[in-house]
């Protein structure tokens, strides 16, 4: 055999053992890379992450309890306002007449009474004239010094004096009646007219202001929005399965879109009892710890909720977790297969560590990140990073 063969052949040979190295290592054939780690007892750092929006948990909506037309307002979005100023005037129409009258008629009801009680006066001393002189002729009837004409005359005019004295009596009990009733009249314009003055119920921040001067609002149409400051709170959406450890007074750190680099302290006010069944989300209100914030209703806050430290819990990477279907497991390496192992999670901290509390024990073996998807079975080789190709 000739040199020239050898060397075809030496080089067919070389090439071959490359073409199956690089089939059995990088093709195909090749087992894929895996990056594993084990499950690990210890104590996990604990804390919930939520996105939400800040609202006011006092906001007054300042509107008249009649249609009227607006006749100024007197303050503008971003004042500061106290408890009671005058913020807005509807137009008074006829009330201001309305008033006048009726604080006339409360006046003249006070003459009436006066005009009654003068009247009970008189007729309670004819009253007693008229009993006083019956006694008299009673007498002198007895020892038949007058005839009995004149003892029924006196009596006619007893009974005369005393109805007229009951009269009296229901006539100044009808003008206290009338004064009631005007005095309520004159209240019921008087707090008509009062609802044309729209004043601030405490002392805030106008938020909105939602019509202008010359426009006509119907009765409960808001013209101003104030909001009490010292009230803002984020209302934060938590995913219901992290929701379960939250309580009311626990500590929390809320980052404004406004502030990013910022965390404001805050905590726990209030977890409401309706919750979201179509994005699984449970509402959770976090109150500002200071009583005053820079920040405006409606921003976006990040919530970061601090929880109780979970004690030797078992744990694996949350990367490691993945979902079948319906099964939620990992991938557990098993002499350099793998299988799929159903596990049962808790909580996931924001740190990556997610509590697993059926399906693995401590030791095991689980897969992170795979460079392609696996399926049971699958060859693999564990390596210490995977480095993606570059698109």
């Amino acid at each position: 055999m000739s040199k020239l063969k050898i060397r075809l052949i030496a080089l067919a040979a070389v090439v071959a053992g490359v073409f199956f190295w690089v089939v059995t290592t990088q093709g195909p054939l090749a087992a894929v890379k895996v990056t594993v780690d084990k499950a690990g007892v210890g104590d996990l750092s604990n804390a919930v992450f939520g996105v939400g929006s800040i609202e006011a948990r006092r906001s007054y909506n300042l509107a008249p309890t009649i249609t009227s037309r607006i006749a100024r307002v007197l303050v503008d979005q971003g004042d500061p306002v106290k408890a009671g100023q005058l913020v807005a005037e509807m137009d008074p129409v006829d009330l201001d007449a309305r008033v006048l009258s009726s604080q006339q008629a409360a006046e003249r009801a006070v003459y009436g009474i006066r005009v009654a009680e003068a009247q009970l006066a008189e007729a309670q001393s004819r009253a007693k004239t008229a009993s006083a002189a019956y006694e008299r002729f009673a007498g002198l009837r007895t020892g038949g010094f007058v005839s009995q004409e004149m003892l029924d005359a006196k009596l006619h005019e007893k009974n005369a004096a005393q109805a007229a004295e009951a009269a009296a009596t229901a006539a100044l009990a009808s003008a206290h009646l009338d004064q009631a009733r005007v005095n309520a009249d004159a209240s019921g314009v008087g707090k008509l007219r009062a609802q044309t003055r729209l004043l601030s119920p405490v002392a805030g921040i106008v938020t909105a202001r939602l019509a202008e001067p010359g426009a006509t609002v119907v009765a409960g149409q808001s013209v101003i929005q104030v909001v009490d400051p010292a009230s803002l709170w984020v209302k934060t959406r938590i995913e219901q399965k992290q929701a379960g450890l939250i309580r009311s007074g626990q500590n929390a750190d809320i980052v404004l879109r406004s502030q990013p680099q910022t965390a404001i302290p805050g905590t726990v006010k209030r977890i409401e009892l309706l919750g979201d069944t179509i994005t699984e989300e449970r509402m959770v209100d976090v109150a500002f710890a200071a009583p005053r914030v820079d920040a405006a209703v409606g921003e976006l806050a990040e919530v970061t909720i601090k929880l109780p430290q979970l004690q030797q819990a078992l744990s694996i990477p949350s990367a490691a977790v993945k979902r079948q279907g319906q099964q939620e497991g990992v991938w557990v390496l098993q002499d350099k297969r793998v299988q799929f192992q159903a596990v049962k999670s808790g909580l996931s901290t924001l740190a990556g560590r997610t509590q697993i509390l059926e399906g693995l024990a401590a030791g095991d073996e689980v897969i992170v990140y795979s460079q392609q998807p696996l399926s049971a079975g699958l060859k693999v080789k564990v390596v210490d990073e995977i480095v993606r190709s570059k698109p």
